[in-house]
């Protein structure tokens, strides 16, 4: 069961403006980036669920945030069927991210007042996302539309409160072009915790670079 209402969750994505992104079988070192994370100052964490025995991990890892980094909001991502997304409900997710718009997700997550956040790469099915009650709709690919697409968005829809994933690096030209289109928060991935930092497990550095990535999120938003 979720530990945050869907409306503390929107106003977390919205004051925090970034959610780190990450997956990986390995419990004990998810745990270590998720703290890495959280000591770096972000609030959400979009857990990808996209391997083998994913909510297990999950499971552990909500736990953990739970018992040990309070106000920590536990979410999971590339959840494709309502099926999955009542899982990860149950396993504590406090939102739950899918890479398309799926009306039995959509059902699923608002019968528990779970946010949901669906992918969509057109006004129509935007529309339709919010017609089914979604509160900040996710952009994806983010790379492919870029940020001239959500400015058109915002023009007729200034009520529409989009977060683009993929395309999204920790560089104030980056996360400027982004904001000043009228972005409501980002996710970034790979680009945030990277390879290299989960092959050396330089934690110290994953916490730097989030602090970092949060310090110049706040400093386009002025």
């Amino acid at each position: 069961m979720a530990q945050f209402t869907r409306l503390e969750v929107a106003q977390t994505m919205k004051d925090t403006g970034m959610i780190p992104l990450f997956f990986n079988s390995d419990i004990e070192l998810s745990k270590n980036v998720l703290k890495a994370c959280y000591d770096g100052g972000a609030r959400l964490m979009e857990f990808t669920a996209r391997g083998d025995f994913a909510h297990e991990v999950f499971g552990a890892l909500t736990k953990y945030a739970i018992a040990e980094l309070p106000g920590m909001i536990m979410g999971v991502g590339s959840v494709t069927d309502g099926a999955a997304a009542s899982l990860y409900m149950a396993l504590g997710a406090n939102f739950v991210v899918t890479p398309v718009l799926r009306e039995d997700i959509a059902i699923a997550c608002n019968r528990k007042k779970v946010l949901w956040s669906p992918g969509c790469g057109t006004l129509t099915e935007i529309a339709r996302a919010e017609e089914l009650g979604c509160e900040i709709v996710k952009l994806f690919p983010g790379d492919i539309y870029g940020p001239q697409f959500v400015k058109g968005v915002k023009g007729p829809q200034p009520w529409t409160s989009i977060m683009p994933t993929g395309g999204v690096a920790p560089t104030k030209e980056n996360l400027k072009g982004w904001f000043d289109a009228g972005v409501t928060c980002v996710g970034m991935g790979s680009k945030l915790i990277s390879k290299e930092i989960i092959a050396n497990k330089d934690y110290t550095k994953l916490e730097q670079d989030v602090r970092t990535a949060l310090d110049i999120v706040k400093s386009v938003r002025q």
